[in-house]
């Protein structure tokens, strides 16, 4: 099916994030833990980083999205993604699951697969291998790398948004959201984000940061922060002399987004 020449409004949702300037609520990967905080900061809002069993379903009441990343994860991080996703659920806020590294161990496949029995996600968020195998795909994730898939992304994406009742955002060269009777194809970035730890889950503290601002339309939400999370890329490219420099920039060129800057480079169509 080929795009519409539907018209996709990406500078509101960066406006309602920097209006609503919302709580995002991350159980996150310990990696990146301090960048995935700075690019919801660099973004307006304001993220918090709670993993005490003791207090993430407290924490969840005051926010307005939750973000659980299983980057590193244990047993005890995902009974407290279970308790923080169960307060969010009754609140009836998004719940966003980055499936880092599903398809890389069966341990990491089950505990998805746990979460997503047991609680209602709203955005599942993965890189080509990890939603493709989370879809019950035979693919293998190269730790946290994306793997081969053999299968047409957005059909995939489009399949599992269906089983699963939610948006799916697979992140690579071009993201792919789906969500309701929407596909979303995004085409801002920059190759030097592949050189970067952290972008990934990066995207993910993104897209909960639109979610929590905007979550009337899910599957819009997610790709209008992928959409401007890649033209900060794009721009952080053009000046930077590395990757450390890239990062820095990445999130200065976040931080200073507008609307004339979005509508001018916006890259997305809708199938």
């Amino acid at each position: 099916m080929k795009p519409t020449a539907k018209s996709v409004p990406v500078a509101p949702f960066l406006a309602a994030v920097q209006h609503k300037r919302p709580l995002v609520h991350h159980l996150t990967n310990w990696v990146t833990i301090a960048d995935c905080a700075q690019v919801v900061k660099s973004l307006g809002a304001s993220p918090v980083m709670a993993h005490a069993p003791e207090e993430v379903a407290d924490m969840a009441k005051l926010a307005s999205a939750v973000v659980l990343n299983i980057g590193t994860l244990t047993h005890r991080m995902v009974e407290s993604m279970k308790l923080a996703a169960r307060a969010a659920n009754q609140r009836r806020i998004p719940v966003i699951l980055d499936v880092c590294g599903a398809g890389a161990t069966p341990f990491r496949d089950r505990m998805c697969l746990s979460l997503l029995a047991e609680v209602r996600i709203d955005v599942i968020k993965g890189n080509a291998s990890e939603v493709a195998r989370i879809a019950g795909l035979d693919v293998r994730t190269r730790g946290v790398d994306a793997g081969e898939v053999g299968q047409d992304l957005a059909q995939v994406a489009g399949k599992l948004a269906r089983d699963r009742s939610c948006t799916v955002a697979i992140t690579g060269k071009e993201d792919c959201v789906a969500g309701g009777d929407e596909l979303y194809i995004v085409g801002n970035g920059h190759e030097m984000m592949t050189r970067v730890v952290g972008t990934g889950c990066m995207a993910a503290s993104v897209i909960g940061t639109f979610c929590g601002s905007s979550p009337q339309d899910l599957a819009a939400a997610a790709a209008a922060g992928l959409v401007c999370f890649g033209i900060a890329a794009e721009l952080a490219a053009g000046e930077a002399t590395g990757p450390l420099h890239f990062k820095q920039l990445l999130l200065d060129r976040l931080a200073g987004l507008d609307e004339k800057t979005v509508i001018a480079r916006q890259r997305v169509t809708v199938r």
